[in-house]
């Protein structure tokens, strides 16, 4: 499969499906119509038929899919066989509530490490994960390549370029800062104020159809 191919927009969607159908799988249930995963994951039938026809052939037309094909299918497509370490940057509120975390829904992503510099947080474990003093980056990242960064925005290109050059790879980015990375990193920026600015407005300009009917 090449994977080069396969829209971003549908390769981010692909965690979505994975998490409802392993949870069907747990359920006990063996098959699924586009519709019930429409209902479940807010995404069109249309919109679902298309991103597994990407994959080939992945059900039936009148029986829908395969709970258990599809739950194996993406668990091979997703590495979800493979566990993926993570440092966290930043043991803050936000930082620290990732840490308490730690992505237990997903089997194959764990927070290893967390980095800070603030002398009361240094040297404890939260959520069973070690937190390190910043300044022993560079000894402690040892393989990791994805990073989270909860720090302040002034921070951000600093710790960011040390990041870079012991290797990391992939950066999720909750300051509000740009940072600037060469092109071979891929960084995913999720800044919460933006997005909850943006929800007002669409709220106030954008209403959703049923909105409209109530009006």
């Amino acid at each position: 499969m090449d994977h080069n191919k396969i829209p971003q927009a549908t390769a981010k969607r692909l965690p979505l499906y994975y998490r409802f159908i392993n949870n069907l799988n747990h359920q006990g249930k063996k098959r699924v119509s586009s519709k019930e995963l429409s209902d479940a994951v807010k995404v069109d039938s249309a919109t679902i038929r298309r991103d597994f026809s990407y994959f080939g052939a992945l059900g039936k037309k009148g029986y829908g899919y395969n709970v258990e094909y599809l739950l194996g299918f993406f668990r091979k497509t997703l590495d979800q066989d493979e566990t993926t370490d993570v440092a966290l940057i930043g043991v803050g509120n936000l930082g620290t509530a990732f840490l308490h975390y730690n992505f237990m829904k997903n089997n194959n992503i764990l927070i290893k490490m967390a980095f800070d510099s603030d002398p009361e947080k240094v040297g404890t474990t939260i959520g069973d994960v070690p937190v390190y003093h910043i300044a022993d980056l560079e000894k402690k990242l040892d393989g990791v390549n994805v990073a989270i960064l909860t720090i302040p925005a002034s921070e951000a290109d600093g710790i960011t370029d040390r990041l870079v050059a012991e290797g990391i790879t992939g950066i999720l980015n909750f300051t509000p800062a740009r940072i600037t990375v060469p092109e071979y990193i891929r960084v995913h920026h999720i800044d919460l104020a933006v997005e909850l600015q943006a929800l007002v407005y669409f709220l106030k300009h954008y209403p959703l159809e049923e909105t409209k009917q109530l009006d």
